[in-house]
């Protein structure tokens, strides 16, 4: 099968190979913001509106493409530092506030990405191992793993925060792959914001990356595997099918 997502994009042409050269598959890591759930407007809406309430940009509300470059899937010390370059404390505490409000908001509104279940169980009925990775504070990981019914499903929950380095380093990847023992030649990621991307090819494994709400050529430039709108899309299918195909290969005949 060839991939293809742009014509202007060096992509893998053939995902499937690149994926099912992992057999045996061992792990799945997954990120949690836009990979497990569609959090952003969630989050957007919450930066927003606080930023108004203290009169950030002479008021004017901060655009989507804003939040896309300065805030989606970064670490809350790099969005501090990016709001507020001159009194990082003061963008702590801001982005603590904003936090807590973002999980008041999820409590209600958080919806799973298309598919997310569908894959929850290929995942389960392979006996893969799996764990969280994110840049999000524990808190609000643990609370949209919770909503999400998938508190049992992660092995591990892996924080920026509780490393020395967050994403786009690979320390968060490389700290899973540890916890989990597994090997990188044998783990896939899903990922949906650049810097996660990022994380995961630095880390030496191949990532499919979701076009959830970050725009599909910023996404192309972090070099994914594979590039997918949801869990439901066939290119993911079609690159699976090809670990059963094997598996049913390797088996001796009866």
């Amino acid at each position: 099968m060839t991939v293809t997502i742009s014509s202007a994009e060096n992509i893998v042409d053939d995902a499937e190979v690149s994926l099912s050269r992992l057999a045996p598959l061992e792990a799945v890591l997954f990120d949690v913001d836009g990979t497990l759930c569609d959090s952003d407007p969630l989050h957007h809406y919450a930066f927003r509106e606080m930023l108004l309430e203290i009169n950030f940009n002479d008021g004017v509300p901060i655009t989507e493409e804003f939040f896309i470059k300065n805030i989606a899937g970064k670490h809350n010390v790099d969005i501090a530092l990016s709001l507020f370059p001159d009194d990082l404390q003061r963008g702590l505490k801001f982005t603590e506030d904003k936090e807590a409000m973002f999980r008041r908001l999820a409590s209600e509104q958080l919806k799973p990405i298309n598919g997310l279940y569908k894959l929850k169980k290929w995942v389960e009925d392979h006996g893969l191992k799996r764990a969280a990775v994110t840049n999000a504070p524990r808190a609000n990981a643990e609370v949209m793993i919770s909503l999400l019914g998938l508190s049992d499903f992660f092995d591990a929950v892996i924080v920026g925060d509780e490393c020395q380095h967050a994403k786009p380093h690979p320390e968060p990847y490389l700290k899973a792959l540890e916890v989990l023992n597994v090997s990188k030649d044998h783990t896939f990621v899903c990922e949906d914001s650049v810097s996660g991307i990022k994380a995961g090819v630095a880390a030496g494994m191949p990532v499919v990356g979701l076009t959830t709400r970050n725009p599909e050529h910023l996404l192309l430039e972090a070099k994914p595997t594979l590039l997918i709108k949801d869990y439901e899309d066939p290119k993911l299918w079609t690159a699976l099918e090809e670990f059963d195909k094997q598996a049913a290969a390797a088996k001796p005949a009866a």
